[in-house]
């Protein structure tokens, strides 16, 4: 009598494992980026003050010179490349400091941690490309043919949703969405709709719960959705007004997965965007200007409306 739990298919489930793996490397390599910047400021170097990514090309390169032994804040602001080449004095007061041996020592023990880090990152990157591009369809499983890369193509055409983030949608919904009939269905599964508290004759509005906490890289596409002049940009700013921040991610996140079931259930769907300006075009003039009148009225206006000429 209980609604059986989604159980993907052994390909699916292998996706899974090192899509999963690879979240893990990677927030334990911001963790050695967090320690190892804060060693910096315990010795009294502020390199984030004066680069925007400390662990870019001339940051590391920064950082290597000193767990070398090289601690002449000239010769190391001569490191610079780029556009942090007209930052030069900021950079030797940044770096002028007490950074002696054991901070070198410790340094260097983060630095080879991230190095470690990343290249089992990499590692990861290609056994995922070779898992999407093998991993078959719902209707194709025993004709060899794969249907994983043209999923991540499609998802990527999303706002928000980048490489990364299509592969880890389609690592834990994968290829086959009989699983959800609907996209209400899914976006339950994912807690990204409110639940409804009923207690007697009354009904309210519950928090969306725990869902696949795999699944948050969602609430990351949702922020980068909102920066954009697209639909779901227009979206996030049209409800953040009375929703609220969190709130209105949240229903932008849950826009994105209604977006993702739909390509992948059909392989001939394609994203195409409404346009920033949809609400405006479908907006009903008679309803927007009584509302407008309204609000006159309640700062205390008489307003007389006089049609323009057409």
């Amino acid at each position: 009598m209980m609604t059986p739990s989604f159980v993907p298919p052994a390909p699916v489930r292998r996706l899974r494992d090192l899509t999963r793996a690879r979240a893990v490397f990677t927030q334990e390599r911001s963790r050695h980026k967090q320690r190892a910047e804060k060693l910096l400021e315990d010795a009294q170097i502020k390199l984030t003050t004066v680069a925007t990514d400390a662990f870019g090309v001339p940051g590391r390169a920064m950082m290597d010179a000193m767990t070398a032994g090289r601690r002449d804040p000239r010769e190391l602001a001569r490191l610079a490349k780029g556009r942090m080449t007209t930052k030069y004095d900021a950079l030797v007061e940044a770096l002028t400091g007490n950074f002696n041996d054991h901070h070198g020592y410790l340094l260097k023990v983060f630095l080879d941690t991230i190095d470690h880090l990343s290249a089992q990152i990499a590692d990861l990157d290609r056994e995922i490309e070779t898992a999407i591009a093998e991993l078959p369809g719902p209707d194709n499983a025993g004709s060899g043919t794969a249907r994983g890369p043209g999923i991540i193509e499609c998802l990527d055409a999303i706002p928000g949703v980048g490489p990364h983030t299509a592969q880890i949608l389609l690592a834990e919904l994968g290829p086959d969405m009989r699983a959800f009939p609907t996209a209400d269905h899914l976006t339950s599964w994912a807690k990204l709709c409110p639940r409804t508290v009923q207690s007697g004759a009354k009904n309210g509005a519950g928090r969306t719960g725990k869902g696949n906490p795999w699944l948050k890289a969602l609430g990351e596409a949702a922020m980068t959705a909102a920066r954009t002049d697209t639909f779901l940009g227009a979206r996030y700013r049209r409800l953040v007004k009375h929703m609220g921040h969190a709130k209105a991610l949240v229903a932008v996140a849950r826009s994105i997965l209604v977006i993702a079931w739909h390509l992948i259930d059909d392989p001939d769907a394609a994203y195409h965007d409404l346009g920033a300006d949809w609400h405006q075009r479908h907006l009903d003039p008679a309803r927007k200007t009584r509302d407008l009148v309204r609000q006159l009225e309640r700062l205390g206006h008489q307003v007389t409306l006089v049609p323009t000429a057409a």
